[in-house]
């Protein structure tokens, strides 16, 4: 009775650690909707400031893909932990 009690505690305890695992790595990927959102504001402001100023798009391109790389890496990063979480 004993052996049967020890295994089925082992079962419950193995379920509820791949359950944690799969809550944390939804909860990881929570972060690329932040990303998402970040890459749009940054090419609208882009637009928007193209459109108040056509003189200055070289310099303020530049600037915009430096602002969507940023905020694609804090995506990409958030996408490695839900990865490393669900998988490690």
């Amino acid at each position: 009775m004993k052996n049967i009690v020890k295994v089925e505690q082992l079962e419950l305890a193995s379920a509820v650690v791949e359950l944690g695992k799969k809550v944390g790595a939804g909860l990881a990927a929570i972060g690329l909707t932040g990303a998402g959102a970040g890459v749009g504001i940054v090419f609208a402001a882009f637009i928007l400031a193209v459109g108040m100023n056509p003189n200055l798009r070289g310099e303020l391109f530049k600037l915009a893909m430096l602002g969507f790389a940023l905020s694609e890496a804090v995506g990409l990063l958030a996408l490695m932990m839900s990865f490393l979480i669900l998988y490690s």
